[in-house]
């Protein structure tokens, strides 16, 4: 069975380390790499509601944000939110935690972890 979905890029250190976390606690898991699949803008969307909003679904600590045009910056509306992210996947912060249950969550942390899957 399967607890939790993974959504990051499998280059990326933070999303290295929390796999390895699943594994080493035997965590089920999958992981979506979302730059060869990627999420749907209404998913996308749903994520971002359920993290508070766009800004905290966005990495604007990477050089795919600071390499942005400054009027790409602020997006006005969802539509063109997804649009940003459908064009540069590298901005969804990582790793997204998708529960059993639909509930989200972003980043990695060892402590973060050991709370969201009652470690």
């Amino acid at each position: 069975m399967t607890v939790a979905t993974l959504y990051g890029l499998p280059n990326c250190d933070t999303c290295k380390k929390a796999r390895n976390w699943l594994k080493r606690f035997d965590v089920a898991h999958e992981f979506v790499d979302y730059r060869a699949n990627p999420v749907p803008a209404a998913t996308l969307k749903n994520w971002a509601e359920q993290l508070g909003g766009w800004e905290k679904l966005i990495n604007k600590a990477g050089t795919t944000w600071r390499n942005l045009l400054p009027q790409r910056k602020s997006p006005g509306s969802d539509p063109e939110w997804t649009l940003l992210l459908k064009e540069y996947p590298a901005l969804i912060r990582r790793p997204v935690v998708v529960q059993a249950d639909g509930s989200v969550s972003v980043g990695f942390t060892d402590n973060g972890f050991k709370k969201l899957f009652g470690r």
